[in-house]
C-alpha cells in the first residue's frame, strides 16, 4: 500500500475516534456488544427456544421484532441525514438561515417538517445534529416534533385509516401543530442551554487538510453517521424491549373498562400512546381499531405517540442526555394530550 494510502487510512480513522462525543465520559462499543449478543444467541440457542415456548413470550418476540424493523429503517435515515448535515452543512449556516425570534423561528421549523417523510425515530438524530451545528434548540426540538407527525405519509396513512373523515386528518395536523410550536416555544422561555448542549463532534474540525475535500467529507459523513447510529441504535432496542414488556403486560379488558369519551378516555390512550411506541406511519391503523373509545381520545393517541413514547425517551436520552429526557418527556405528554383534547373538543365533537 502507498504511503499516501496508509496517511489517508490513518486519518479516517481519527475522524472516526474524534467522531465521539467530547464530555460523554464512554463510548459505546456497539459493535462488539451485538457480535457477544449473536455468540450467546448461537451458544445459548435451546435454551431460549425453551423460553419463548409459552404464548406470552412469543408474543413479546413478535411485538419486540416488529417494533424494532419498524423503526430501524427510519432510525438509519435519520443518521444518514445527520451525517450529511455534519459533513456538508458549513457549520452556523443552519441558525443563519432560520429567523433570530424563536416566535417565527419554532413555527417555521414546525411548518418544516412537513418535508421530511419519515418517523419519529429519525426525527430525533437529525434535531440533535441541529442543535450541534448551530440551530436554535427551540427551533430543533419543534421540528423534532412536528417532523413524525405532520409529513405527507403520516397524513395519508391517517386519511386510510379513518376514510370518509377528513376532520381527523385536519384535527391531527392541527393539534401536532400546536404540540409542536408551544413546546417549541416554552423550551425558549423556560429551557436552559445546557439541557440540550451537543457539541459538534470532533470530526468536523479535525479532518485533516491533507485529504481531498470530497474525501474529508465522506469520511466526516461516514463517521458521524456511524458514531450516531451506535448511540442511538442501542437506545431503540432498549425502548423496543420495554414496550413489548409493557403490550404484553397490559391486560386487554383493563383497556375495555376505561373506554369511553371523558377525559380518563383521552389520559387512558395518552398513556397507551406511551406505552406502545406505535410508528407514526401506523399509528392511524390502531387508533382506528380502538372502537371503545371516542375520536377525541383516538385523537389523542395519535398526536402523544409521535410525540413521546418509551422508545423516544430511549432515543432522546441517547442524544440530548438523560437530564433532557426527564424534563422535555413529561412536559410534551402534557401539551399534546392538552393539545389534542382541545383540537377534538372543537373539531371532532
Amino acid at each position: 500500500m502507498s504511503a499516501r494510502g496508509s496517511t489517508l487510512i490513518e486519518e479516517i480513522e481519527e475522524i472516526d475516534e474524534a467522531a465521539i462525543e467530547p464530555g460523554s465520559g464512554r463510548s459505546w462499543p456497539t459493535l462488539e456488544l451485538l457480535a457477544a449478543g449473536g455468540v450467546a444467541a448461537l451458544l445459548l440457542r435451546p435454551v431460549v427456544v425453551r423460553a419463548f415456548d409459552g404464548p406470552a413470550a412469543q408474543t413479546w418476540a413478535t411485538m419486540f421484532v416488529s417494533l424494532t424493523v419498524q423503526a430501524l429503517p427510519f432510525l438509519v435515515l435519520g443518521v444518514l441525514v445527520s451525517g450529511a448535515i455534519a459533513a456538508f452543512v458549513p457549520a452556523g449556516s443552519l441558525a443563519r438561515v432560520l429567523p433570530r425570534r424563536s416566535a417565527v423561528a419554532v413555527p417555521v421549523a414546525s411548518l418544516a417538517g412537513m418535508l421530511v417523510p419519515g418517523c419519529e425515530c429519525s426525527s430525533v438524530p437529525v434535531a440533535g445534529r441541529l442543535v450541534a451545528g448551530g440551530a436554535p434548540a427551540p427551533a430543533a426540538l419543534a421540528f423534532m416534533l412536528a417532523a413524525p407527525a405532520l409529513n405527507p405519509v403520516v397524513l395519508v396513512a391517517t386519511a386510510v385509516a379513518f376514510p370518509g373523515r377528513p376532520e381527523v386528518v385536519v384535527a391531527r395536523f392541527l393539534a401536532s401543530f400546536l404540540t409542536a410550536v408551544v413546546v417549541g416555544l416554552g423550551w425558549s422561555r423556560f429551557g436552559r442551554r445546557a439541557w440540550t448542549e451537543r457539541p459538534i463532534t470532533g470530526a468536523r474540525a479535525s479532518a485533516p487538510e491533507a485529504a481531498p475535500p470530497t474525501m474529508r467529507r465522506l469520511a466526516v459523513f461516514s463517521a458521524t453517521a456511524r458514531h450516531d447510529f451506535g448511540q442511538a441504535g442501542g437506545f431503540l432496542v432498549l425502548g423496543a424491549a420495554t414496550a413489548a414488556t409493557l403490550q404484553v403486560a397490559v391486560p386487554r379488558s383493563l383497556l375495555d373498562g376505561l373506554g369511553g369519551s371523558g377525559i380518563g378516555a383521552v389520559i387512558t390512550l395518552g398513556l397507551l400512546a406511551v406505552l406502545l411506541a406505535v410508528c407514526s406511519e401506523a399509528d392511524a391503523f390502531v387508533a382506528a381499531s380502538l372502537v371503545q373509545f371516542s375520536t377525541t381520545a383516538r385523537l389523542a393517541f395519535m398526536v402523544v405517540g409521535p410525540a413521546v413514547d418509551v422508545k423516544l425517551i430511549a432515543l432522546q436520552a441517547g442524544t440530548f442526555g438523560r437530564s433532557f429526557a426527564a424534563r422535555f418527556a413529561p412536559a410534551t405528554f402534557l401539551v399534546a394530550l392538552a393539545s389534542a383534547a382541545l383540537v377534538g373538543g372543537v373539531l371532532l365533537r
